[in-house]
């Protein structure tokens, strides 16, 4: 029997990584001859860089960047094992996050995507060929400017004067200058991993969207949505590339745009990149059951998280998928609808979110034990 364990991180509790061993553990108790495979999973989100690595046994590069604020940070990224160790993963956020600023710091039109930049160029330096960057939590409405100015871009004010690459500083560009872009990113595979389908600017674009979470007052927002749409128009007017209504260009703070403007990115879902990365049709294949989960599965598990990415993977190969979750939320069923076969909850009792944290690894592996306790009563 082959079991593919394909879970996500359980968040502020356990890893994939974690998550995979606490579910064989579980299932060996029943099955201990089975064939096991491990391939923690994200959906592009946060714990993104640290499943890939744990599933190819790659590298993860710490170093201080320059934080949203300009203040250092601490901040890594991940380099892909096996036979992609040309591959550099990127969670924005690990530089240019929200959790960087303090609740009462926070200001859209101060802060810059400059560390994730940083981030980009020491990549480069060390070879890599290929870029995946996850664009979630970032703290910056900056449309990438303080990114593009890491890698090389000036913007330049009606003086001709360098502008600061933040929010306020998008109200100020006459002139893109990209003689000093990066060359190297010409021929760099840059793979987003966006889940988000706003645009740039407007109603749902990056600002109005997001900004008031990032600290923006409404004549805040009213000012940084002109200027993303401002910035808009100059990349269309100076580098022949339209970039404001493209469906993902608002993420991050209009980082995703940056990409498109600036460089040959292209723009999917995370788990569908993951799962690409991680190469998973050959790890299915010839499977009898897949084993996947994430801390919550609710609603919105339907749309663009790791169990149903990996369910419908699955369902490929009309494989039985069960998924185990730490808890249920409202219209968990809707999952049912996208491949998966039946959906578990670890928590045994009536529980405090610190002692569910704690229990985390004993609770999933017991769950594991009686959902293969119940599978071989039913064969």
């Amino acid at each position: 029997m082959k079991i593919v364990i394909a879970p996500d991180s359980f968040k502020e509790s356990l890893t994939a990584k974690q998550v995979c061993q606490a579910i064989e553990d579980g299932l060996r108790r029943v099955w201990p001859q089975a064939e096991y495979v491990q391939v923690p999973v994200a959906d592009g989100g946060e714990g993104t860089v640290q499943s890939l690595i744990d599933a190819t046994q790659g590298e993860l590069i710490e170093l201080s960047v320059t934080g949203p604020l300009k203040m250092p940070v601490e901040a890594f990224y991940g380099r892909l094992g096996g036979d992609n160790q040309s591959t550099a993963i990127i969670e924005m956020a690990a530089a240019s996050g929200l959790h960087h600023v303090k609740s009462e710091q926070r200001d859209p039109k101060l802060t810059t995507s400059f560390g994730t930049g940083e981030l980009i160029l020491h990549a480069l330096n060390n070879g890599v060929t290929k870029l995946i960057l996850g664009l979630g939590g970032s703290a910056t409405n900056d449309g990438g400017m303080g990114m593009l100015e890491a890698l090389g871009v000036r913007f330049l004010d009606e003086a001709q004067q360098p502008i600061a690459g933040n929010g306020i500083g998008l109200t100020q560009i006459k002139t893109i200058d990209i003689s000093g872009l990066d060359a190297r990113l010409a021929n760099c595979d840059i793979e987003i991993a966006c889940d988000v389908d706003n645009p740039l600017c407007g109603e749902d674009g990056a600002t109005v969207t997001f900004g008031q979470q990032k600290g923006a007052s409404a004549q805040d927002t009213q000012l940084l949505d002109q200027a993303l749409s401002h910035y808009a128009d100059l990349i269309e007017q100076q580098l022949g590339k339209s970039v404001k209504d493209i469906q993902g260009a608002g993420a991050a703070g209009g980082l995703g745009a940056a990409f498109l403007g600036f460089t040959s990115a292209t723009l999917k879902p995370g788990i569908e990149i993951v799962l690409a990365t991680l190469n998973i049709d050959t790890q299915l294949k010839g499977s009898d059951l897949v084993i996947t989960g994430e801390g919550r599965i609710d609603w919105q598990s339907a749309h663009g998280k790791t169990p149903v990415g990996v369910a419908k993977a699955a369902k490929r190969y009309d494989i039985p998928v069960i998924a185990l979750a730490g808890c249920l939320g409202d219209n968990y069923q809707e999952v049912y609808d996208y491949g998966i076969d039946a959906v578990f909850a670890a928590i045994p009792r009536p529980l405090d979110l610190a002692t569910a944290f704690a229990e985390a690894e004993i609770n999933m592996a017991n769950l594991a034990e009686n959902v293969a306790r119940v599978w071989q009563v039913s064969r």
